[in-house]
């Protein structure tokens, strides 16, 4: 038994552990390198190096900082489509086999950076890895989990973000000590670090079977009876019922070419009937939205934040670390709601708490500006408000803005379109990364009233353009897209129309072991010597 046959040894709990570390590896990944300009852009070494502003640490343009970290994002595009579309072809496995390379190879890159040129290069590489791996590996979990706890899992794989970007800030915290914060140690060890997850992909993902929808979209349905078999844990009529529908659906399926992406957009690309332009935009702007909840500049910027609050450098690095690490608890409260709530419950619960939070946050550092000598007074409901927006955003947008998109699309280019998703959220944290440092100048702690705002249009947004997917299997998910009406109603009556797949597509069994049987009887048939009458 070779090395990428390995999984067949364990048991269905020891298999779905299996995948599931190295998902929270992968995911792990993008949370770290997302948190880590933070504690990079504060080291005075870096600052110079670069040439973004003074010794001392001061930055002196806003704007080329927050391009050299929005500028990972352009990457990030690139790599969710082509990491995805290789997914869709090679598998999800060789897809983030490929993407881990990349992630690699940007990482040493960032640490080796010599100028701006330099980290902007060597950025835009990590940023191809890491839109490749955070496009498939929520695809490969949803394709592995039983519909019933889908979003659960998912929701636990995604615990590894806020791990890495509250790592990130610690170590940052930690290095800030050495030399006063003036060494390159600093910042050169922080970009260094990510290589480490990236090499653990590399050596261990091959491990891992590739997704059974995945393997019946390629024609191998042999094989993806055995890897359900072996996830489930045995082949009785719930499992035979889901190996079904999943062939059902993929003896249907049809490879779309890069050129089709603008196609799709357009609303002209893709199956007829399927409206996949529809999907394609809800998964764009579901992580748009997502982004301009205000998550980007707790994230990226709270030392700043903390700064206007009037805490000292020290204080500020030890909370900014605080905050990202409650993400951690909020995405296990995701992980228990999520499939019992429903998706849209969650965003639209979470929309209205995250305005209530921004408006409550917005109004203190208003209080605290126009009442300076009340700063201190202030601070502690500031940073509050900070700990609990984090909460809320983990425990509701921050998993289920990545669980959607991957379950909208079916299983021939479901890693692909997840890549409008990974889109949108490259398109909206890259954008909101660039402008924070400019609207915080400029607005100060203001902007936190633009984000309430926002957070309040995002509530009708979803209720009557977004569908239930929860408790539903990814095959019968394409039933509520069969319908031209955008509005959510409507597709709830075209799933209880034709929801059913097996019946919208009966097969059984039975005909698919006639099948595979003609198949085996041609292949002898072609193989055997013909005999030849002299």
């Amino acid at each position: 038994m070779g090395y990428t046959t390995l999984w067949k040894r364990l048991s269905p709990r020891q298999l779905s552990i299996a995948i599931q570390t190295f998902s929270l590896i992968s995911i792990f990944f993008e949370g770290y390198d997302q948190g880590v300009m933070g504690g990079v852009n504060s080291a005075p070494r870096y600052v110079q190096e670069v040439g973004i502003g003074l010794p001392d640490g001061t930055i002196t343009s806003t704007v080329h900082e927050g391009g050299i970290v929005s500028v990972y994002y352009l990457g990030c595009i690139f790599g969710c489509f082509a990491g995805g579309w290789a997914a869709d072809r090679i598998g999800r496995i060789n897809g983030l086999f490929i993407a881990a390379f990349f992630a690699l190879i940007g990482g040493a890159l960032q640490a080796a950076t010599q100028s701006s040129d330099f980290i902007i290069v060597a950025r835009v590489i990590t940023g191809i890895g890491t839109g490749a791996l955070t496009g498939i590996t929520p695809v490969l979990v949803s394709e592995v989990s039983t519909a019933s706890h889908r979003g659960g899992y998912l929701g636990y794989v995604f615990i590894a973000n806020y791990l890495g970007i509250s790592l990130a800030y610690w170590i940052s915290f930690g290095l800030a000590f050495v030399d006063n914060g003036y060494s390159d140690v600093r910042w050169r060890f922080l970009l260094a670090f990510q290589c480490l997850p990236a090499l653990l992909l590399l050596a261990g993902i091959k491990m891992l079977p590739d997704s059974p929808r995945y393997l019946a979209s390629v024609g191998r349905t042999d094989e993806a009876r055995e890897v359900l078999t072996q996830l489930r844990g045995g082949y009785d009529e719930n499992v035979q019922r889901e190996f079904l529908e999943i062939v059902a659906v993929a003896r249907e399926s049809q490879k779309s070419s890069p050129i089709q992406f603008a196609k799709i957009l357009g609303g002209r690309g893709g199956k007829p009937g399927h409206h996949l332009g529809r999907r394609a935009w809800l998964c764009l702007w579901l992580q748009i939205m997502a982004s301009w909840t205000g998550i980007t500049a707790v994230t990226a910027y709270s030392p700043t934040l903390l700064k206007q609050a009037g805490y000292t450098d020290l204080k500020q690095n030890g909370l900014a670390g605080g905050i990202n690490t409650i993400g951690i608890i909020g995405t296990i409260i995701s992980a228990q709601i999520v499939d019992r709530l429903g998706r849209r419950r969650c965003l639209i619960g979470g929309a209205f708490s995250l305005f209530a939070v921004n408006l409550i946050a917005a109004s203190v550092y208003e209080g605290a500006r126009h009442n300076p000598e009340k700063v201190s007074q202030y601070a502690p409901a500031a940073v509050t408000m900070l700990f609990l927006f984090n909460l809320f955003y983990a425990a509701t947008w921050g998993t289920v803005a990545f669980l959607i998109p991957t379950e909208i699309w079916s299983s021939d280019m479901r890693a692909q379109g997840n890549g409008f998703g990974i889109t949108g959220w490259a398109i909206g944290v890259g954008w909101t990364v660039l402008v924070n440092p400019i609207m915080f100048a400029q607005l100060e702690s203001r902007t936190y009233f633009l984000f309430a705002g926002l957070n309040l249009i995002w509530m009708p947004i979803v209720y009557l353009f977004y569908p239930e997917t929860a408790d539903r299997s990814l095959e019968s998910i394409d039933a509520l897209f069969s319908t031209s009406s955008p509005f959510n109603w409507n597709m709830e009556k075209a799933y209880r129309e034709h929801g059913d797949v097996l019946a919208e597509h009966p097969i059984s069994d039975t005909s698919l072991e006639s099948t595979s049987q003609s198949a085996q009887d041609q292949e002898k048939n072609t193989e055997s010597p013909r005999e030849v009458t002299v």
